[in-house]
This record gives C-alpha cells, structure tokens and sequence, in this order.
C-alpha cells in the first residue's frame, strides 16, 4: 500500500506511552493501493467513529473493539456467572445481557458494544432444541441429518423467539447514547449447519461432509432455511438498534475452495443481498477463522467489512481485498498474554500494514479464557491513542 499525504506534513512521534508509533497530522490524506485511489471523506461528527470509518470518512485513527470483550477474562462477569450459572439465562435475560454486553464499555470504552448473545440463540425458535453446557460448549439434542428432520426446521421469526434480543440492542442504543456503535451478530449457515449435523462442536466435521457429498439435497435445504432465517434476523436486530451485524461462518474454512462455492458462499450472497434491499446503510462484517485461503471469495459476497485472523499478514490481507472493502483485525489473541511493549508494538505493526481509513482495529478472533484483564486495557488505552 502507499500512503501520500496532500498539502501537510508526515511526522513520526512518540505517544503517551513512549512506544514507537506513526502519527499523520494532516488536513487530507490519501491511501491506495496499485492502480486504485481511496479518497478522504468528510467525517459525519454524529456517527460513531466505527461507522465513519467503514464507510471511508475521514477518521483520525481506526476504532477499536474486540471479540470476546464481554466475556470469561473479566473477573465482573465471573462474578455473574456464579449468581447465574446457565450461559443460557445469561444470553436470554434482558437485565442480564445489558448488564454484561456494557461490562467492557464501562471499563474500556470500546468503539464497539457487541450485544452478548450466542450464534446458536435462534435454535429452539427453530424447533432445535440446544443446550450451552459448561466444559462442552453447545449440545444439540437431536441432530439433523435426513430429509424428515430438516422438514421440521421452522424457519426463525425473532419478534416471537427471541423478543429479548430486540428490548436489550433497544437499551443498549439508548445507554451508548451513539459514543460508539452497537453490534449485533449472527451465525452463517454453513457453520450453523455444521452445529446441527454433528450435534455440536466437531474436529474433522465428518457428519456434515458425509452428507453434503452423499446427500446434498438435504443440506442445500438445511441451509436455504437458516438462510432466510439469518437475512430475517439481522434485519431484526437493525430494526432494533444495531448499527452493524457481524455474520460469523467459523467453519466455512473447513471446506475446500470449490465446496465453499456451493456450501456457504452462495448463502452469504443471498442474505447480504436481502439485508442491503431493506437496509442499504447497514455495514455488515463477515469473520471466517482460517480465511487466508478464501479471501477473495470471502470479498465476493459483497460483505462491506471482512475480518481477518491472525494467520493472515495484514497487508496481504488488504492487498488482496483490495480498496473498496474494509478490513477489520487481526491481532493473534495469544498475544494478550505476552508483555506490554509487545502488545503495543503488534498495535501498531497491525495498523501500519492495514493503511489509512477502512480498518478495525480487533484480534484475529475472540479473547481467550485467562487473559490478564490489565493486558486488554492496556490493548484499548494503546489503540485509543494511535493517530494517523
């Protein structure tokens, strides 16, 4: 990427924590890539920081949230989880998920407030019965893999499902007061998919494999169903206050090139055409773990924000998505357990390659079980001083 600046200076200065950083002062700057300009945009001051930057306004560093914010690490939530021990009465609960979806805002003041919630909420409004067992992760009761079964997936309707979702992005937009964007998200297909078939979490996903090459009718029908169902639920979620919905396909990356091409890509296609049809502004983020062999599909679904891993070189990365798509990442996760000075020099590295505008500054994917809650901090207070 190249970086000019026009009609300023360029200055390299040292910031409040003394860690070597670049800093751009200027009234305009301009970033491109080869053969491609990307212009400075006016900022919109009533935006969020998170929305301009996505949009590719003028934005005087990349905001900053990360998955997982609200979460295990942070010794409020634990506290919670002993008052309530059933993650499913805390992500169902309207006091509760307000309570631990602002946990993070008040100490860190993020650019973003993820609602706390799960992928596999919608299930039982779907006549999937789950549990989110403590030790396990999720339990699908009765796994779906024949034609019957699927025939007995309802297709989700929110405002009777999950009404709690709706009242909790409601107080969350009112408690954020527009200080940074709320977040909403949900599970793609595929990975949905994946859950249902192997009856939870897998390592080889041999189940939903056998039957997307033994049966595939039965899957393609699996996923047109979570299909209009996720399109439905964003939308759902935008009505009710997100300003941004992130779609996670966490194991899209386990299929190959050519099989994501008929099992998840033309899915994501069809429901980010639906949303952007009734919520043109909506940004909407697509996360895949392990996505470095996929980037260029991955772009193709029209996606307005594609989040990168941690396996991916960041200025690869924006390489080969090119101008027109935001970035968002990547930092490894793993490096919140390691000493300050490296957390703020991989900050930096990370939004030196990511370039100037269109970028979210995040990890490569969620906060890890055990991370010091100090190290976060001082992961905000870094990102929250970088200045282009």
């Amino acid at each position: 990427m190249l970086c000019g600046v026009v009609s300023t200076s360029f200055s390299s200065i040292l910031p409040r924590n003394k860690q070597p950083s670049l800093s751009f002062h200027s009234k305009s700057i301009s970033c491109s890539l080869p053969g491609a300009l990307v212009e400075s945009k006016a900022t919109n001051v009533a935006e969020p920081l998170l929305l301009n930057a996505v949009r590719g306004l003028d934005v005087e560093r990349p905001p900053v949230w990360l998955m997982r914010q609200a979460g295990r690490y942070m010794k409020s939530y634990q506290a919670i989880c002993e008052r309530h021990p059933s993650f499913r009465e805390r992500s169902e609960n309207v006091d509760l998920v307000v309570e631990i979806s602002l946990q993070p805002w008040k100490v860190f003041q993020p650019d973003g407030v993820i609602l706390f919630s799960d992928i596999l909420t919608p299930l039982s409004g779907m006549n999937i019965p789950f549990d989110i067992v403590k030790g396990k992760g999720p339990v699908i009761f009765d796994p779906v893999y024949s034609a019957g079964q699927v025939d007995q997936v309802r297709e989700f309707v929110p405002e009777e499902s999950v009404p709690y979702v709706g009242e909790a992005l409601s107080i969350l937009r009112k408690e954020v007061d527009n200080k940074a964007a709320v977040l909403g998200f949900v599970g793609a297909p595929f990975t949905l998919a994946s859950y249902v078939v192997e009856g939870g979490s897998s390592k080889h996903f041999s189940k939903i494999k056998r039957l997307a090459f033994s049966e595939p009718k039965i899957l393609h029908s699996l996923l047109q169903k979570f299909t209009t169902s996720m399109a439905r639920y964003i939308q759902y979620q935008a009505d009710n206050g997100a300003q941004a919905v992130q779609i996670f396909d966490s194991w899209a990356t386990e299929l190959s090139p050519v099989d994501f091409e008929q099992f998840s890509l033309p899915y994501l296609k069809q429901i980010i055409n639906t949303v952007k049809k009734s919520h043109p502004e909506l940004p909407l983020i697509l996360y895949a773990s392990g996505s470095g062999g996929l980037l260029e599909r991955i772009a193709a679904t029209g996606v307005d924000v594609v989040s990168l891993d941690w396996t991916v070189d960041m200025a690869d990365g924006r390489r080969r998505l090119g101008p027109n798509v935001a970035i968002q990442g990547n930092v490894d996760p793993g490096v919140l357990f390691g000493a300050k000075e490296l957390i703020t020099d991989r900050i930096y590295d990370t939004v030196r390659k990511a370039g100037v505008g269109k970028h979210i500054l995040n990890l490569g994917h969620g906060i890890v079980v055990g991370t010091p809650e100090e190290n976060v901090a001082h992961f905000f207070e870094v990102a929250k001083g970088v200045r282009y």
